[in-house]
């Protein structure tokens, strides 16, 4: 961000010194300046004399052809031209005060997470070059800076040489909620935790743009750092929660070609990635886990612990797009990928306390773990398609999709068991993973415009492929595991007009399958999505939404009963174009159903997970344009949002806010507002949370 601060300085000073420089020849040509330059010159003689004539011949030497080079000569001395500004932008400062969180921090964070102290709300600005000298024009904005979501893009561009664009997003993520992992341990103790920050970047150089042959540059980063709370597992029979570091980052480098004609288009690219991750756990002091029964007589515990281990990845891609328009009744399009990405990982801990070693019937008080893996996976995915218009109000379309990816990887784990006052046993783990996945998919669909009012579509899709994985350990099959899909869809949908101001929108599929490679996946179901929009007057809109998606597999040992239905509906009223009032309010209607069968542990006793929710969202927002003071005027806005839910884990959440905007002055506004945040829950009440939330800023625009 220095580096970028610093270009954006240097190129504004530039922009300053040529907006200066370029106004004295910016409203004519260079020939015509050089005349008006002489016929200045011999203005100011003529202006000189003009006390020794009458008053009759100084006139018309005023309104002849030498008064205009002077007039001419006196606008060229305006430092900025007046016909448009070299830069400018706006910017908003502002504070934010919290009350005291009244109930659990934690949560808080994990949902809200906004604090205290100054703010950069915004900032945006332009940047014109007139001599067009390393750019024609620069954009660049930036949001939120000082909360735990902020974004900073860049766009700069010189016609006919280059497009190049960069962007920023830093991201705070907190996620402790007490009951994750283990709701029951008195007061939530968390068993994973993230305070992490995850910084996302990119820098895009296009080359040539609206030329037929255009090549660019590409670079993306990912990276995460921060600290953790994640498990240590001790031989299935506890598990120790332990703060971790986390470390971790990707670099994308891409590049190509892209050809652009009247009749086709072709993009060639090539690119790699590389990954590295490198995360530490310790711990110091008595840590009993969350089993809180003896296990041979003895309570286990962890004393002390070092884990440390670091994964090294790389990846190497190609890809080949292609579009052509060979008749203006056919599109045709096709895309090809091939990626090979690899990668290695170390492991090490060495841990102290008690555990035990059920298959030896051994309690012990130390051991030390060493494993290595590695793994390749290329992969192959090819689409194409074709639309066909054989008649005006019919297109065809038709598409072909082929994915298969293989992996092939090794590991092996070794733990030394030791036991006062000698070495105890080493158990060996080696690990063959084999993984092979072919997806393949065909559709077809047909749309034909009916009337000018009303359009049907209607397709089929074919889904078919195999995949061979590792099972369980307990799958008494084997170590690996086959499944195959085969899918079958329907697809309809229709857009109807009745009417000038009224739209609808309808689309349905029902799927059959035979396999499936998922327990949760799609089996027998059926989509369906409905859209209205009606303009009933000019000022007044509605808009509807429906959505209903129901999933069945009752394949012995799954029985996965599946369904959930969103309803909403939303009003906006803008009364003599929103002079006074604007209005805007959505409610919305959902619920879920889910009952899929599953083993409980440690005995693989049968049961039933079940879960339901049935949940109300409602936001609303009116914005009131007060009576002007001095010419200006201020805006209030009221309104806010909220979530009620039941069902297996009943929720409230509110939100109402207040807003106030003031004119001061004409390219000055000052901004305040105030949310309160109110989060409870019936079965887990320590995660409740209240709090207010005042901001207040100043908005300057130029």
């Amino acid at each position: 961000m220095r580096v970028l601060l610093v270009f954006l300085m240097t190129a504004a000073a530039m922009a300053q010194q040529s907006g200066g420089q370029a106004a004295p020849v910016a409203p004519v040509e260079p020939a015509k300046a050089e005349d008006q330059a002489k016929a200045a010159d011999q203005a100011a003689p003529a202006k000189a004399g003009d006390q020794a004539k009458p008053a009759d011949q100084a006139a018309p030497a005023k309104a002849g052809d030498q008064a205009a080079p002077a007039k001419a000569d006196e606008k060229a001395a305006t430092p900025v031209p007046s016909g448009e500004e070299w830069f400018t932008g706006s910017f908003e400062l502002g504070y934010r005060w919290l009350t005291d969180v009244r109930g659990s921090y934690p949560t808080y964070r994990t949902i809200v997470n906004l604090g205290e102290g100054p703010r950069l709300n915004s900032l945006d600005f332009t940047i014109t070059d007139p001599k067009h000298r390393l750019f024609d024009r620069l954009d660049a904005r930036a949001n939120s800076w000082g909360d735990p979501y902020n974004t900073a893009h860049l766009d700069m561009r010189k016609k006919g040489i280059y497009d190049f664009s960069a962007d920023y997003r830093n991201i705070a993520y907190f996620n402790a909620l007490p009951s994750y992992a283990n709701p029951f341990v008195p007061q939530g103790f968390n068993e994973q935790a993230y305070d992490t920050l995850r910084r996302n970047g990119y820098g895009d150089l296009q080359l040539f743009p609206g030329k037929h042959i255009m090549p660019y540059l590409v670079f993306e980063r990912n990276s995460e750092s921060g600290h953790a709370v994640t498990t240590w597992v001790q031989d299935e029979n506890n598990e120790f929660a332990v703060p971790t570091l986390l470390r971790n980052s990707t670099n994308n480098y891409r590049g190509g070609v892209r050809m652009e004609y009247n009749r086709f288009h072709v993009t060639l690219e090539q690119g790699g990635t590389t990954f590295k991750e490198d995360d530490q756990a310790s711990a110091n002091g008595l840590n009993y886990g969350d089993r809180t029964t003896p296990v041979l007589g003895s309570m286990l515990y962890l004393k002390t612990l070092q884990q440390a281990y670091g994964i090294r990845g790389s990846s190497v891609y190609s890809k080949v797009l292609a579009t052509a328009s060979p008749a203006s009744w056919i599109n045709l399009y096709g895309q090809f990928l091939w990626s090979e990405p690899k990668i290695d990982a170390r492991y090490f801990d060495q841990a102290t306390g008690n555990f035990a070693l059920l298959s030896a019937l051994l309690l012990y008080p130390g051991e030390f773990s060493i494993g290595n893996s590695n793994a390749n996976a290329p992969r192959v995915l090819g689409n194409g398609g074709l639309e066909i218009r054989p008649w005006r109000r019919l297109r065809i379309i038709d598409s072909v999709t082929i994915n298969h990816y293989h992996d092939a990887g090794y590991g092996m784990l070794s733990e030394q068991i030791l036991v006062t006052p000698g070495t105890g046993p080493t158990i060996l783990d080696a690990l063959n993973t084999r993984q092979v996945v072919n997806y393949n998919q065909q559709q077809v669909e047909a749309i034909v415009d009916v009337t000018n009012k009303i359009t049907l579509r209607g397709g089929y899709r074919f889904v078919w492929g195999d995949a061979t994985v590792r099972a369980g350990q307990l799958d008494p099959a084997g170590p690996l595991q086959s499944r195959d899909l085969r899918q079958n869809v329907a697809l309809a949908g229709a857009t109807i007009r009745p009417l000038q101001k009224l739209s609808l929108n309808v689309d349905f599929e029902s799927g059959v399958t035979d396999q499936t490679y998922f327990r949760t996946s799609l089996y027998n179901y059926n989509r369906m999505r409905a859209r209205a929009k009606y303009q009933a007057t000019g000022s007044l809109s509605l808009q509807a939404n429906f959505a209903l998606l129901d999933n069945q597999n009752p394949t012995p040992g799954i029985q996965n009963d599946f369904r959930t239905r969103d309803n909403s509906l939303a009003v906006y009223w803008t009364p003599n174009g929103g002079k006074r009032v604007t209005v805007m309010a959505e409610y919305n209607r959902s619920s879920l159903r889910s009952n899929i069968d599953f083993l409980l542990l440690p005995f693989l006793t049968p049961a039933v997970s079940s879960y339901t929710e049935n949940g109300h969202t409602a936001t609303s927002a009116i914005d009131f344009v007060l009576p002007a003071i001095g010419g200006m005027s201020p805006k209030l806005t009221a309104g806010g949002s909220l979530f009620i839910s039941s069902g297996t884990r009943p929720t409230q959440y509110y939100q109402p806010l207040g807003r106030l905007s003031l004119p001061l002055h004409k390219h000055i506004q000052w901004n305040t507002e105030w949310r309160w945040y109110g989060f409870g829950e019936n079965y887990y009440q320590y995660e409740s949370f209240r709090v207010h939330t005042f901001m207040t800023g100043i908005r300057v625009d130029k």
